[in-house]
C-alpha cells in the first residue's frame, strides 16, 4: 500500500509542476507574442483625413493652436487621443499645418506672436514662423501634415507623427 502512496504522490507533484510550468511560460508568452503580432494589428489602420474645423477659425496672417481626435486610437484612450497642432494660414487660401513636437527629441514646442517663433522649452530649440529651423539642436525645421481645404473645412491627413519618412 505504501508502495501505491508514493506512486499517487509522484504522479499529483508531477502534474502539479506541468501545471506551474505551463503558467509561468504562458504568462511569459502573451506579451511575447503580443509584441510579435502588433505590427499586423497595425496593417488595418491607415492615414486619414480629419478636420481641424472650419478655416474661419484660422485669421490669415495668424499662428492658431488646433487638436483633432486621433483616426487610429481605441475607445480606452480618452483625452490621451487627442493630438494637438499648430495651424498658419499664410493667406487667405494657403495654410502649413506643423505638428507639436520639436524636431530634436520631440518636445511640444510653443508659439510667441511677439516675437513669431516657435520655441522649444527642453534645449532651447527655435523655430521661424514657416516652421524652419533657427537655432538651437534641431537638425531641421518642424514637421508639416499634408493639408487640404473641403468644404469650408481643414483638413489635416493624419494618422501618426509626421517625420522625414512620412514626407514625400
Amino acid at each position: 500500500m505504501s508502495g501505491d502512496k508514493e506512486l499517487t504522490r509522484r504522479v499529483f507533484l508531477m502534474k502539479a509542476a506541468v501545471f506551474v510550468s505551463a503558467a509561468l511560460a504562458a504568462t511569459t508568452a502573451v506579451p511575447i507574442i503580443g509584441y510579435l503580432a502588433s505590427p499586423l494589428r497595425r496593417l488595418g489602420k491607415k492615414l486619414k483625413w480629419v478636420s481641424l474645423g472650419p478655416v474661419e477659425n484660422f485669421p490669415s496672417g495668424r499662428t492658431r493652436l488646433a487638436s483633432f481626435q486621433s483616426p487610429n486610437g481605441e475607445p480606452w484612450d480618452g483625452l490621451t487621443d487627442r493630438t494637438a497642432c499648430w495651424v498658419r494660414r499664410v493667406d487667405e487660401s494657403t495654410f502649413q499645418v506643423f505638428a507639436i513636437n520639436c524636431a530634436h527629441l520631440g518636445c511640444p514646442v510653443r508659439w510667441f506672436e511677439q516675437s513669431q517663433l516657435f520655441m522649444c522649452p527642453c534645449h532651447g530649440g527655435v523655430y521661424y514662423a514657416d516652421g524652419s529651423r533657427a537655432s538651437g539642436p534641431p537638425p531641421r525645421g518642424l514637421f508639416e501634415y499634408p493639408w487640404r481645404v473641403e468644404l469650408g473645412r481643414l483638413m489635416i491627413h493624419a494618422g501618426q507623427l509626421p517625420t522625414l519618412s512620412t514626407e514625400a
